[in-house]
């Protein structure tokens, strides 16, 4: 069983991100890079299912020559190779266009089974699966909870939350699967996997050994325009009420009509 995790290299959200002087984007210096958080989760469901069932588990992840670092420590949970997408022409693609990268890497590649996170914390899109999914004509199922691969191999059963409850879709392979936060608990990388990961190869595809027109990628071909970015506005200094609790009743019934307008 061929097994496809999908990863990103995010901004760590865990630190104030600053906007640049054009109001366009954020101000990457210094700013120190994890793997997107949910894509931890499609790593760790990968694995689960190769220990079951057998196969293997490929990486695949776009971005320039620090995206390497992500994919050393996915190879060192255990994973067993990883190719990294590198080209500027690439710069600046949208979820479409990320899609569309990917799509043409997997109809090289081959696949049972794909998982990715079911979106990124800088951008928030969680677009590039169905997307994906959609153009290698495969059935996608998002924001999983749950998998089980049956032992044919032959189809998966995911458990999703919906706003009525809990909804169980029973998808044909080969098929699509975005993770969310409850579907595992991601494995730390052990000083072994850490060893043999240095030693595996993380082969490089450009846009011409995948067949990708510059064209067709990268912000010329981006189909969203940021137009300017900004700060949420800052919130209001709060009140301290004081007295016996009977005056400080009215005056916060006075001040949620008055004020809040809440009631």
């Amino acid at each position: 069983m061929k097994i496809i995790s999908l990863i990103k290299q995010v901004p760590d959200t865990s630190i104030a991100l600053k906007i640049n002087a054009e109001a366009t984007d954020i101000v990457y210096q210094d700013v120190p890079w994890v793997i997107n958080p949910y894509d931890e989760y499609a790593v760790e469901e990968a694995l689960r299912i190769k220990e079951k069932l057998g196969g293997s588990v490929t990486l695949i992840s776009i971005g320039p020559d620090r995206v390497t670092d992500i994919l050393r420590g996915a190879l060192a949970m255990g994973a067993d190779e990883a190719i990294h997408l590198k080209d500027a022409a690439f710069d600046g693609s949208d979820a479409y266009s990320i899609a569309f990268i990917l799509s043409k890497v997997l109809q090289l590649s081959g696949f049972d089974i794909i998982i990715c996170g079911k979106q990124a914390v800088d951008d928030g899109w969680g677009q590039v699966g169905a997307a994906l999914a959609e153009m290698l004509n495969i059935t996608s199922v998002s924001s999983i909870l749950k998998l089980e691969v049956a032992e044919d191999r032959k189809h998966a059963i995911a458990h999703r939350e919906i706003d009525e409850g809990l909804e169980i879709v029973k998808a044909p392979l080969p098929a699509l699967f975005t993770a969310q936060q409850g579907l595992n608990k991601p494995r730390y990388a052990s000083l072994p996997g850490i060893m043999k990961a240095k030693k595996k190869e993380i082969k490089i595809l450009d846009a011409g050994s995948m067949g990708v027109s510059p064209d067709e990628v990268g912000r010329k071909a981006s189909r969203i325009e940021i137009k300017r970015l900004s700060y949420p506005p800052a919130r209001k200094q709060g009140k301290i009420l004081q007295g016996d609790a009977m005056n400080i009743t009215k005056e916060l019934v006075n001040l949620l009509r008055s004020e809040a307008k809440v009631i």
